[in-house]
């Protein structure tokens, strides 16, 4: 075997460390690897690497790409189902949906890049997912995000939070993909660090699944699309340390987004697979050539030879090193069938898209790295994939939970009174209208959308068929802090809730991790939680996790955000006459309250609001009563009885009537009796909740229904009039019109991004 060059061609020599540099001197540190898995680099080589190998290693070996903190606990979610047509390992999930149709999704992170670059970061964030997608051969049809940030009364965080919208929409706007729904929350812990997970949905026929492999000894590799620039190196490693003061300087590790050339990609890709060209596809993402590459030859157990000389480049004098881990955007790699070039040529010449055979596959099972006619790198390739450093950590719970163990926050109220309490709920920009953010979304694109952003799940319809995909987005890191494991089964539950509350049965999810740095016992104990909770409740509302992202090591200046497990649910409507909103839809419809109200507001949006922070537990979740819940909401959507569905989450009771009576444009008369005191039933948090307006005809068909699979349905009231009225043991908590109650809620967040409006 030829050795490859340990200086890296004389034209580099002086610019690049060699091996017995970077083992002296410990180079090794600066690009995120240990001194123990330094020698197991030396071991898998039989030598020490050169700088080239050492950036390879690095990168595969990141917590991004192996995930080698959290694999053991990703092992616990349930993946399989009768549904399930491509679990995690792909670049994408793939879910049958029946008539010979899959739909394809995923969901992940741009969060150390967001945090320095917001607007390229979010949008390079959305371009990367998209990619994940039709990398399996789905035509996109749908994104969503989840977006975190701290208080907006700091200049910096609405700078973050504006232009990380703006790159969202720039984005999803050109490419000519829907951005239909998603969640935002705000609080300290994100200050520093925020969060921007984005999501993509896509469809395919069966017959048109592909997957990220290389096989067929001697096949072509191809590159496609942009050329490959100096952006975006090492963007894999930055994405697993934390964030420092020194963060500022990785701005040239956040790439630069052309959605233009994303969309010719997007069409050349599927244009190769309606012909049957393709034997393997995969975006260049994470750790772009080394990682797509790499993976492809593992996953089709054979090796992999490239030549970076036919590598397109932007820039000149580019190293193997910065050709290899360059995350330049808008890119594919691709394996065709050896003596089918010319015609994947002529594909890819209509949509006017660069192309170069940069190598082949080979039967060695290994990964080598020719530049200017000389090795580079020779690694065994199942040693970068197979062989990353998996951890076994040990977490410990926090003092601050054995702290809230007995806080009771009901007993710590400030006596005000619920009506005052409802305007300053529903003024919370975690409450309040996110109208500011997806009014700069084309959210009708495609003309698909049935459900637009707002109500609790959107809803796409299939074209050429009387099917529909309910979408939704959900997380609560306050929850997950108070208690893990019962924040991260909520997290599942309320997501499927909202696909429920729509008309459609949850077929499956995504979730995107985000936590602090793994290595901190507290936060490993989060995590290990929340994963077991997710799997649980996974188990029991039969939703396989097919696909997802872990974010670790967001932290800034040593303080980790709040736990976050964001989670992506796609549900499937039946029939589009199934398809259901929250807003009220006719007067004189009875309001039923499917589900039970306990004193529970730790962790609620009550509590942060009136108090300024957090404390106790968060509520508790029975699975049976919420799988029993769900399945009574679906049966009285399928039954046609249902005008109006809006499942209860943050704010509780009295925050799920005002959106519905927005929605509507008309109020109700609420009728309450509870032992518990007006403020603590209204804004309550409690789990397995449900607010349905139905015809008075068939309230106490509603009603049987309920109780056949033994979930409390209460009759509180009846739609009507301008005023929405709450009284409770016959007095009256709130007397607000609907359009004072619209005020606040729509005029939050656009007051909050523009403080000196005098508006």
């Amino acid at each position: 075997m030829v050795q490859p060059n340990q200086t890296q061609s004389n034209t580099v020599a002086h610019r690049e460390p060699t091996p017995e540099m970077i083992e002296k001197q410990q180079l090794y540190r600066e690009v995120g690897l240990t001194e123990g898995e330094f020698r197991q680099v030396k071991g898998h080589l039989g030598r020490p690497p050169n700088w080239t190998e050492l950036g390879i290693y690095s990168v595969m070996w990141s917590e991004h790409c192996s995930y080698k903190n959290s694999k053991p606990l990703l092992r616990r979610f349930p993946a399989e189902g009768p549904r399930v047509l491509q679990g995690p390992g792909e670049g994408a999930g793939a879910i049958d949906i029946g008539d010979g149709q899959a739909v394809v999704f995923k969901i992940e992170s741009h969060n150390h890049p967001s945090a320095v670059e917001p607007f390229q970061g979010a949008a390079t964030g959305v371009g990367g997912i998209i990619r994940d997608v039709f990398s399996m051969g789905a035509r996109p049809v749908a994104l969503l995000n989840s977006l975190r940030f701290g208080p907006l009364e700091q200049n910096r965080v609405r700078y973050l939070f504006g232009q990380a919208v703006a790159g969202i929409a720039h984005y999803g706007n050109v490419v000519g993909i829907p951005t239909v729904g998603g969640e935002v929350e705000f609080d300290s812990s994100y200050e520093g660090n925020p969060l921007v997970n984005a999501m993509c949905v896509g469809v395919l026929d069966h017959k048109d699944l592909q997957k990220g492999v290389a096989s067929g000894i001697g096949n072509p590799v191809l590159y496609v699309g942009a050329s490959t620039g100096r952006d975006g190196i090492h963007g894999a490693t930055f994405a697993s340390e934390e964030l420092t003061e020194n963060s500022e300087e990785k701005r040239p590790a956040v790439q630069a987004g052309d959605p233009f050339m994303e969309k010719l990609l997007l069409e050349a890709c599927l244009e190769l697979v309606n012909q049957g060209i393709l034997i393997g596809v995969q975006d260049m993402g994470a750790a772009g050539l080394t990682c797509s590459s790499a993976e492809m030859a593992a996953k089709g157990n054979t090796g992999m030879d490239l030549d970076l000389d036919a590598v397109p480049q932007r820039e000149t004098g580019m190293t193997p090193y910065e050709i290899l881990l360059s995350e330049s955007q808008e890119r594919m790699l691709l394996v065709v069938e050896d003596g089918r070039e010319r015609e994947v040529k002529e594909v890819l010449d209509k949509w006017g898209l660069s192309s170069a055979v940069v190598g082949r596959v080979t039967d060695n099972r290994r990964y080598r790295i020719c530049h200017r006619g000389e090795i580079v790198a020779d690694i065994p390739v199942h040693t970068l994939v197979d062989d990353a450093p998996v951890l076994h950590r040990t977490g410990a719970e926090p003092e601050y939970y054995r702290r809230f163990a007995g806080v009771r926050p009901e007993k710590q109220m400030d006596p005000i009174h619920p009506q005052e309490a409802l305007k300053r709920v529903l003024a919370s920009p975690n409450v309040a209208s996110k109208r500011w953010v997806y009014q700069q979304y084309d959210h009708m694109v495609r003309t698909s959308t049935a459900v637009r952003p707002g109500s609790d799940a959107a809803v796409i319809v299939l074209d050429g068929l009387d099917k529909a995909l309910a979408l939704s987005t959900d997380g609560n890191g306050r929850y997950v802090y108070l208690d893990p494991e019962q924040g991260g089964a909520i997290a599942v539950a309320e997501s499927a809730r909202n696909v429920v509350c729509s008309g459609a049965q949850p077929v499956g999810i995504t979730d995107c991790l985000n936590f602090g740095s793994p290595e901190k016992p507290e936060v490993f104990w989060q995590l290990e939680g929340a994963v077991n909770g997710m799997s649980a409740a996974c188990r029991e509302l039969e939703t396989p996790v097919v696909g997802g992202n872990v974010s670790l090591y967001n932290e800034t200046q040593g303080e980790p955000i709040y736990p976050t497990p964001v989670v992506g649910m796609v549900g499937l409507v039946e029939s589009r006459k199934h398809i259901t909103t929250q807003s009220w839809k006719q007067e004189g419809d009875t309001l039923l309250l499917l589900g039970e109200t306990f004193a529970e507001l730790g962790g609620s949006e009550w509590q942060q609001t009136m108090n300024g922070e957090i404390s106790g537990r968060p509520p508790q979740l029975d699975l049976s009563k919420e799988k029993r819940l769900q399945k009574t909401v679906l049966e009285a959507i399928r039954q046609g009885w249902v005008t109006s569905a809006h499942d209860l989450s943050a704010g509780g009771l009295a925050v799920a009537l005002s959106e519905s009576a927005i929605g509507g444009e008309q109020g109700a008369n609420v009728e309450l009796e509870s032992d518990l005191d007006a403020s603590v039933f209204l804004f309550s948090e409690s789990q397995s909740r449900v607010l349905l307006s139905v015809s008075p005809d068939v309230a106490e068909e509603v009603g049987k229904l309920a109780a056949s699979h033994g979930v409390p349905c209460t009759n509180i009231g009846r739609v009507g009039g301008e005023k929405l009225t709450i009284r409770l043991n016959g007095s009256t908590a709130v007397e607000l019109t609907v359009k004072e109650l619209s005020a606040i809620w729509e005029g939050a967040i656009p007051c909050a991004m523009n403080p000196s409006s005098t508006n």
